[in-house]
């Protein structure tokens, strides 16, 4: 293979992975607390052409390389709602649930209540408080989330607020350490140790939408597309003119 199809074919790899980011980002764009992705690609120079026929020094070659994905962490728009088990994070917390794989971290707030009367996500996932999981009673009502996050309730018919706990929310020193491990879901290595949220203003009856803005991703998805259809246009000429180099060639004079 030349190198003209060796570096087109490097820039469409980084094209289908830039197309599988933004088509990610466009699928999440009403998804609850989502966060978009971006992509971060690198110049890589290759450090001679390995040829001993040149006349000169050897050439250099310039690939493109996919260097990694990279976190939006910034807020989404805070959108109210008016369901009281609705909760939105204003600043840079995050709520932590417990999955089937472990402890979690989320800003979706879209709560609600299964059938223990514990309070879940939308997924299914426990809502940790600081004392474990949050129950609330079957009788109780005029349920009210404060902005430090403790949530009270009136019981049946008593007329005095009873306690159901807190929401535990957390932030981190270095949150673009943390990897997404689905929609709206993050998880924290060892190194990342989540803190109490000092300036994270619990929202209630309202939900973070996501931070995906849809007319720049549609544009920047347009773009790629005609990129890659450029690169393969181009690759395909290049193709037609080898095959016509060698059956010219490869022609027995007369």
């Amino acid at each position: 293979m030349d190198n003209t199809a060796l570096v087109g074919l490097s820039r469409q790899v980084a094209l289908a992975r830039q197309l599988d980011v933004l088509a990610n980002n466009m699928a999440n764009i009403n998804t609850t607390g989502f966060k978009a992705d971006g992509s971060l690609f690198a110049q890589y120079l290759m450090p001679d052409a390995r040829d001993g026929n040149f006349s000169g020094t050897d050439g250099r070659l310039n690939f493109v390389q996919d260097r990694a994905s990279w976190l939006d962490l910034s807020q989404g728009v805070i959108q109210q709602t008016g369901n009281p088990l609705d909760v939105a994070l204003d600043g840079k917390g995050y709520l932590i649930v417990q999955t089937p794989k472990g402890q979690r971290y989320t800003r979706n707030g879209a709560l609600q209540v299964n059938a223990a009367g514990q309070l879940v996500t939308s997924q299914g996932y426990q809502v940790l408080g600081d004392s474990g999981p949050i129950v609330i009673q079957p009788t109780d009502r005029d349920i009210v989330i404060n902005q430090d996050g403790s949530i009270r309730v009136r019981e049946g018919a008593a007329t005095d607020d009873s306690s159901r706990g807190r929401l535990r929310v957390v932030e981190f020193a270095n949150p673009l350490l943390l990897q997404k491990d689905g929609a709206s879901t993050f998880t924290a290595g060892e190194a990342v140790q989540p803190q109490t949220a000092k300036d994270t203003r619990v929202v209630q009856g309202a939900l973070e939408k996501s931070n995906v803005q849809g007319i720049l991703e549609m544009t920047r998805l347009i773009e790629v597309t005609r990129s890659y259809g450029e690169v393969a246009a181009m690759l395909q000429q290049e193709s037609e003119l080898s095959t016509n180099a060698i059956d010219k060639l490869a022609e027995v004079p007369a």
